[in-house]
C-alpha cells in the first residue's frame, strides 16, 4: 500500500460520521482501500500457500519441541524407545504367553514389536494433536500464522521420534532371524502414508480439542480399545476365521491394523498382509488428510478466541 493511499485511509478514518445519505459502510470502506478483515479465514488454496511459506517455522517449532522432550528425565529421549519396549514385554507376557496368541505366528517377537511401534506412532501423534490448540493459546493470540502449523509440527515431532524407534526396531527384527531384503524399502512409503493419516487425524482432533479440552482425557481409553482391535498381538486373518463377515471386514479395514500390516509385510518374510492392504493404506491416508484438513480449516477464525 503506497504512502498516498495510507494518508487517504488515515484522513477518512479521522473524519466524523457522515449523514445517512452520504454515509460509507465499513464494507465499502474496506473494499475501496483493499482492506481485509483481521483474522479472516483464507481460501483453501491460499491457506495451503501460507502453510508452505511457514514451513521453516513448522520445522523449527518441531525441532524445539523434540529437544525439550524428556529434559527432566535422566534417561532423556531413551524413554521414547524404552516405553514401547516395556509395553512389548507386558503384551508378550499377557497375550503371547498367558493367552498364547503367539501360537502359529512365525517370529512372534518381531511381529509384536512392529505392531506396538507402528500403533504407538499414530497414538502419540493424535494425542498430542488433540492439545495442539489448547496448549498453545499464548502463541496463537500473540502471532498471526496458519493454525494448522501446530498440529503439523507436533506430528513432525512424532515422526522424528519414530526415526529413532525404527532404528531400534530394525535391530530387533534382525536379531530375531530376519534378513534385509528389498522389501524393507517399502517401509518408507508405508510410514509416509501413515504420516498423512496421522496429520489428518491430528487436525480433526485438534479442532475438536480446541472446543472440548476434556477430549485429551478420553482419547487414551479410546486408543486402548482401538489397540485391542488392531491385531497388535494377534494375526487378524486367524482371529477372524470363524467370526461373522462384518466383524472380519471391519477389523481388516481398520486403519491402524492396515498400517501395521503393510509394515509387517515389508519387514517380515513370513508375513503376508491382508488383501488390498496397500490400497486401503492409501485410501485411508488420502481420506483422513483431506477431511481432517478441511474440517480444521473451516474453524480457522475461531482458534484462540474462545
Amino acid at each position: 500500500m503506497s504512502d498516498t493511499v495510507i494518508s487517504d485511509v488515515m484522513r477518512e478514518v479521522r473524519m466524523p460520521d457522515r449523514t445517512a445519505s452520504g454515509s460509507t459502510s465499513a464494507a465499502e470502506f474496506a473494499e475501496r482501500y483493499g482492506l481485509d478483515r483481521s483474522g479472516a479465514r483464507p481460501s483453501i488454496l491460499s491457506y495451503l500457500g501460507q502453510l508452505w511459506t511457514r514451513r521453516h517455522f513448522i520445522r523449527a517449532f518441531a525441532t524445539a519441541k523434540t529437544l525439550s522432550l524428556y529434559t527432566t528425565a535422566r534417561l532423556g529421549q531413551v524413554w521414547q524407545v524404552l516405553t514401547p519396549l516395556l509395553n512389548v514385554a507386558v503384551y508378550y507376557l499377557i497375550f503371547g504367553v498367558l493367552f498364547n496368541t503367539r501360537r502359529g505366528t512365525p517370529n512372534f517377537i518381531a511381529f509384536l514389536v512392529i505392531g506396538v511401534f507402528v500403533f504407538t506412532y499414530t497414538q502419540r501423534a493424535v494425542l498430542v494433536g488433540s492439545k495442539a490448540i489448547s496448549d498453545n493459546l499464548g502463541l496463537i493470540r500473540a502471532l498471526h500464522f496458519p493454525r494448522a502449523s501446530l498440529p503439523l509440527a507436533l506430528t513432525l515431532v512424532e515422526l522424528q521420534q519414530l526415526g529413532i524407534s525404527m532404528g531400534v526396531l530394525a535391530v530387533i527384527v534382525l536379531a530375531t532371524g530376519e534378513s534385509v531384503t528389498l522389501n524393507w524399502l517399502l517401509v518408507v512409503p508405508a510410514l509416509a502414508l501413515q504420516t498423512l493419516f496421522n496429520v489428518g487425524f491430528s487436525l480433526a482432533v485438534a479442532r475438536f480439542g480446541a472446543r472440548v479440552t476434556d477430549v485429551s482425557q478420553l482419547l487414551p481409553f479410546l486408543f486402548r480399545t482401538w489397540l485391542y482391535l488392531s491385531g497388535v498381538f494377534y494375526e487378524i486373518k486367524k482371529f477372524t476365521t470363524n467370526a461373522p463377515d462384518w466383524v472380519a471386514f471391519l477389523m481388516k479395514v481398520n486403519p491402524a491394523a492396515v498400517y501395521i500390516e503393510v509394515v509387517r509385510d515389508a519387514l517380515l518374510a513370513t508375513h503376508t498382509a491382508v488383501p488390498h492392504a496397500w490400497l486401503l493404506a492409501t485410501a485411508w491416508a488420502l481420506l483422513a488428510c483431506v477431511v481432517g484438513f478441511v474440517y480444521f480449516w473451516q474453524a480457522e477464525e475461531k482458534y484462540g478466541r474462545g
